[in-house]
């Protein structure tokens, strides 16, 4: 069951990234800023400020307002394409823009795709793709929505919802490498966390109470 509140799309790459830190931004309400987070909100601003524009059988949409009450989610996305036929849509197309570059991981996919399933809810519609531009690289990544990215999105919309009902926070993520480049790595402090034993050591205390 999804918690009644609305969970902001831009918290599904926090989750993605670590579910720590998504509690510490979502639930603690802790945040720090730093240059990665800085230039990220200068490039939306720089799309954000634009109006939209039709041209021949294309209508760009900026901005756009994003809600799923099947998923309890909110947001906005850059921008959205739609294909007219006589004036009317007949497909939308989704674009998020992203700093730097292509990444291994799905953080952005996932992002991408709970906007899709927002689109889908509120346009009756279905979409089989949608694109990531990326400013490094100048170039648009088609990213195809097939089962497997829905069904990932999914999994962590509702996990994100659990750890909002339940205002937990858990352990930094395993991936150490992922902690260097996080703008909480001071309030979160990973290694202490991994290296504090007091909960193992308490539960130990009641192992033979029947």
């Amino acid at each position: 069951m999804l918690d009644d509140r609305y969970l902001y799309i831009s918290a599904l790459q926090h989750y993605a990234y670590c579910p720590r830190q998504f509690a510490l931004i979502h639930v603690e309400q802790a945040w720090e800023e730093n240059y990665f987070t800085a230039h990220g909100q200068l490039l939306h601003e720089r799309v954000d400020s634009k109006e939209s524009e039709t041209r021949k059988d294309m209508r760009f949409e900026r901005s756009v307002s994003l809600k799923s009450e099947k998923y309890k989610l909110t947001g906005k996305m850059d921008l959205l394409e739609i294909h007219l036929q006589d004036g009317k849509p007949i497909k939308y197309y989704p674009v998020e823009y992203k700093r730097g570059k292509p990444k291994k991981e799905d953080w952005d996919k996932v992002q991408l795709c709970a906007q899709v399933l927002c689109i889908e809810e509120m346009k009756d519609t279905q979409i089989q793709q949608a694109a990531l531009f990326y400013w490094a690289t100048r170039r648009r990544l088609v990213v195809e929505m097939d089962n497997d990215l829905r069904t990932k999105t999914i999994d962590f919309i509702q996990k994100s919802h659990e750890i909002l009902a339940n205002s937990f926070t858990p352990a930094p993520t395993p991936i150490k490498s992922r902690c260097k480049a996080c703008s909480l790595n001071d309030l979160c402090e990973p290694d202490v966390m991994r290296t504090d034993n007091s909960e193992k050591y308490i539960n130990s205390l009641f192992e033979d109470i029947p």
